[in-house]
Order: structure tokens, then sequence, then C-alpha cells
């Protein structure tokens, strides 16, 4: 099988493992939409701002680190064990920090101080699991991966309709779990469903054994931590403007604003089953003859499925939109879809381009462009959320991950020089941004000039790519 083969199976095994697991949670949307009012949103969409935060510190660039030194040292018990144990002992003195100092924390934060505790339950079991499924991914069991991680999203859709529903909630169940705030039930809902995947994960603990090698730690670190500020940089490029707006704009807004940005999930899951195929491949490949072949290809069908999402979504979201929400007062943020959904296009372009300086081992690079993104939200929504409202924390997505693509292609391209397919993966990504873009804005969502657009948008990547294609099944 060819490595092209032996990646898009992968990614296809881990894609079903997360995105099955994301759609059905993404489907509590609509109950979260019809049972909470805006603010109530938009209190649940800050929580887990802030633990999206709370993620990237506690893991500290980890897990990628994990998958560089596992794959490629010998030992790979010491690298699991010392990965581990660094894991366990600094997410148990981080917990410790966070529940001595509550109080200011939680205000700093602005987060509701009956949720912070919930807050820091979720996060710190979460940081728990890291290397576990780091470890399922990296050894190829997405058998075992996909099982547990579907667990854990059924546990928390069960439980979220046993508290939120008027129709299927249980009165005993939440008479046990009394709340005085509805969206607090979300919370407790993840709280139970995280502590149980710690259960089911717990065999992983024990699969090396102990084994604290101090300079293979300072490797993991030295590797990792510029991946972390990367993450951080990563979490204000796609969270800020949900902490900002509400200060700026109020909850209700914040509350519509979030909702409509959960319109472009279906962008959003591509990119992170590509991820997770992806980032293993990239490392247990790295020394084949033809891997940068591979990932020029790999690049330019990411791009063609991309940009054909992207035009579905926008050209049918009269038809998608309703099934995930239906309350008029979420829907004034609607505009912001074609431009979120091309933002995260160039997010997914850029986590594929980022293979340069994974492999070459200079991670700061991700680490500075990443903070050029950041920077680059900071600025723009600050100076034109009071100008323009919430679309300016779309523009600023855009600004944001347009500019670090480009940026990544072009370092790369000293550094570990790919054999990319620049004008046709440019072709599809203009082609489908214009015609996608003329249907919504120009044509008001028109669905039959859309769907014209969609099919000429098909033959065209046909035509041009038919003959790789037929090779490509040959092999």
């Amino acid at each position: 099988m060819s490595l092209a083969k032996t990646f898009f199976k992968d990614t296809f095994i881990y894609g079903l493992a997360i995105v099955l697991p994301r759609l059905i949670n993404f489907l509590l949307v609509r109950l979260h939409t019809d049972v909470l009012p805006n603010e109530g949103y938009s209190e649940n969409t800050e929580f887990y701002v802030v633990a999206a935060f709370f993620n990237v510190i506690l893991t500290y660039g980890m897990e990628t680190s994990f998958f560089r030194f596992f794959s490629k040292n010998k030992d790979k018990n010491t690298v699991m064990s010392t990965a581990m144990i660094s894991i366990i002992a600094s997410t148990l003195l981080f917990g410790v920090a966070l529940f001595l100092f509550r109080d200011p924390i939680s205000e700093a934060l602005n987060i509701n101080a009956d949720f912070y505790s919930l807050l820091v339950g979720i996060t710190l079991i979460d940081t728990l699991v890291v290397i576990p499924f780091a470890y399922l991914r990296v050894t190829g069991k997405p058998v075992k991966f996909a099982i547990i991680k579907l667990i854990n999203v059924l546990i928390i859709v069960i439980l979220n309709i046993l508290f939120l529903s008027t129709v299927y909630g249980s009165e005993a169940l939440q008479s046990v779990f009394s709340v005085a705030n509805k969206v607090e039930y979300i919370f407790v809902a993840n709280l139970i469903a995280s502590a149980i995947v710690l259960i089911l994960v717990l065999p992983y603990f024990f699969k090396s054994k102990l084994s604290f090698q101090l300079h293979i730690f300072k490797n993991l670190l030295s590797y990792g931590w510029p991946i972390m500020v990367a993450g951080l940089a990563f979490v204000i490029n796609e969270n800020l403007d949900k902490w900002l707006l509400p200060q700026i704009e109020g909850e209700f807004i914040n509350g519509a604003y979030s909702a409509c940005y959960k319109l472009a999930v279906f962008m959003t899951l591509f990119i992170q089953a590509f991820r997770m195929g992806a980032e293993p491949f990239f490392f247990n490949h790295s020394d084949k003859t033809n891997a940068k072949q591979t990932y020029a290809t790999i690049l330019k069908y990411f791009t063609i499925v991309g940009a054909f999402g992207l035009m579905f979504v926008i050209v049918y979201i009269d038809l998608l939109r309703p099934i995930f929400i239906k309350k008029e007062t979420y829907l004034l943020a609607l505009d912001i879809v074609p431009i979120v959904l091309l933002a995260n296009l160039c997010l997914g372009i850029y986590h594929n381009l980022s293979v340069w300086y994974k492999l070459t081992d200079r991670t700061k690079y991700g680490m500075y462009i990443s903070l050029v993104g950041a920077l680059i939200t900071v600025g723009f929504n600050l100076v034109f959320i009071p100008k323009i409202g919430f679309m300016a924390s779309a523009y600023a997505t855009l600004l944001a991950y347009g500019l670090m693509m480009l940026l990544s292609f072009g370092i790369g391209k000293k550094f570990y020089p790919v054999p990319y397919n620049v004008k046709r993966i440019s072709l599809y990504l203009i082609v489908s941004t214009i015609l996608s873009f003329i249907t919504y804005y120009q044509f008001d969502r028109n669905i039959l000039l859309g769907t014209v657009f969609l099919l000429f948008f098909i033959a065209l990547t046909v035509v041009l790519e038919r003959k790789e294609l037929q090779l490509f099944l040959k092999r």
C-alpha cells in the first residue's frame, strides 16, 4: 500500500474516532440553544474558553513531544513512563495551586465561582488522559481509541438530555445534582464523563515499568514548550473573540455569535480528523524516500476536500442550520459562517504545512507564527469590535489564520522544501471561495445557483485530477 493510501486509511479511521463523537456532541447545540437563553449559552462558551487555556498550559506540548520521541527512540517504554510521570506530577501541582487560589483566579478570569471547581476538575482529568490517548494513536490502536472517545461523548449526551430536556429529563437525577443555573448541568455532565474515561484508560498508566529519565524529560520539554506557547496563541486566535465580545457587546450578542460559530463545526471536524491521522503519520514516515512528495499530495487533496466542504456548508446552510439552531435570537450572527469556514480551511492548510518545523525540530518557528496570529487577533478585535461589532471577530480569525498559512509556507521552503503544487492548490482555494461568497452574500443563499456552482467545482476537480486519481486508485 502506498504511503498516501496508508495516510488516508489512518486518517479515515481516526477521523471516525474524532468526528463521530464530536458530531454527536454537536447535536447538543440544538438542545442547549432551545433550553438556554443567549446569555446562558454565552456562559457555557466562556467556561470552555478558559478550559482550553488551562488544557494547553497543563499539557505543555507533551503530546506532540511524545509522538516525536516515541517514534524515534528505541527505548519506547522509558519515553512513555517519563512522559506519564511528568504529566501526572505537574497536573497534581497545578491542581493544588488552582484550588488554593480559587477566588482570585476565578475573579480574574470572570468565571462564576460556582462553576470554577467543575472547571478545574474537568481540566485536570482531561490532562491526565492525554498520554494514554497519545499512546493509542502512536501505536496504531484506532479501534480502542474510538470506542473510549465514543463512550465519553455518549455519556455527555445522555446526561445532557436527562438534565436539560423538558421531555426526557430525569427529575430524580436533577434532584441529586441540584444547581441554581441550568448551564451548570452541562459542566456536571462533562465532569462525570471525564471521570469515567479516566477509569477506562487507567490500565495504560501501568503499561510500562516506572522509569523517569531526566535527559528524556529535558528533550520532551525542550521540544514541547514552543508548542505550548503556539497552543496558547492558537487558543487566543480561536477563543479570544468569545471572551471579549461579552465584555464589549454583551452576553446576548456573544451567545448568538458563539452558536453561529458552531456551524463551522463541519470544517473543524474535518481538520481535527486530518490532524489525528497526520501527526503520527508525518513522524513515522519522515524517513521514506518519497515522503516529501507524499506530503505534497496530501495537502492538495486536503485542500480539495476542504474547499468542497466550504462550498457545501455555505450552499446548503439554510437546510443545515435548523437542525442545530432554531431560536431566532441566535441567528443574528449567521453572516459570520462563511468567513469562519474559510478561516478554518486556512488553519487546516497551516496544520498541513507545519510538518516542516515539526520534522526539523524547529518548533520555535511554529510558536513565532502562532504569536503573529495571536497579535493580529488581539489587535483587530480590540480596535474593530467597538466599530463593527461581532463581524470584526470573524474577520480577525480569517486574517490571523490566512497570514499564518502564508508565513508557514514561506518559511518552510527554506528549511524543509516540499514540492507543493501551489498553482493547483491556489486555484481550488480561490474558486471555491469566490463561488461560495457570491452564493451567500450576492445572491442571498440561493440554493439552486449554489448547487450549480458546487457541481462546477466538482467537474473542475475531476478534469484536473483525473489522471492522478486513476493512478492513485490502481496502486
